[in-house]
């Protein structure tokens, strides 16, 4: 599935709620569900900073794609975490570096957060993107030392 169609996917979701409370409590339910960092890669590296609660976010490159698992202290975090990464787990760095993630803006959710879970959530989407121009680089150079 491509990071458009799980974006359209999640917007879908967020329609069928009527208000933002039961907005809320879907994104921490998802975080629930969220692909736990080992706590091993619970380090002050993984550690986002901008973020007004702990956010640790580890990423794996495995066949040409990046894999991401997080966790974070906070239960709100934790679902919004988890939106980005459940969206763009799984792709190459390109379609990440590529990605608008317009889902944000249309399910409303940068609207409706704290400015500093805004600020945080910017924070969390550099550091996922960092992390594919990261492994872009790394994996490019060592093609053409080949």
């Amino acid at each position: 599935m491509t990071i458009q169609e799980k974006e359209k996917e999640l917007i879908a979701v967020f329609e069928t709620f009527d208000d933002w409370l039961d907005k809320y409590n879907y994104i921490i339910e998802m975080g629930k569900d969220l692909n736990r960092i080992d706590p091993k890669y619970k380090t002050k590296q993984n550690l986002i900073s901008g973020c007004q609660s702990n956010v640790w976010l580890h990423a794996e490159y495995r066949d040409g794609k990046i894999y991401f698992s997080a966790d974070s202290d906070a239960v709100i975090t934790k679902g919004i975490i988890h939106l980005l990464t459940d969206v763009l787990s799984g792709h190459t760095p390109d379609e990440i570096l590529s990605a608008n993630l317009d889902f944000i803006d249309k399910i409303g959710l940068k609207e409706h957060l704290s400015p500093t879970r805004s600020n945080g959530l910017v924070s969390m989407i550099k550091q996922i993107k960092l992390y594919a121009l990261a492994f872009k680089t790394k994996y490019e150079q060592k093609q053409q030392d080949q």
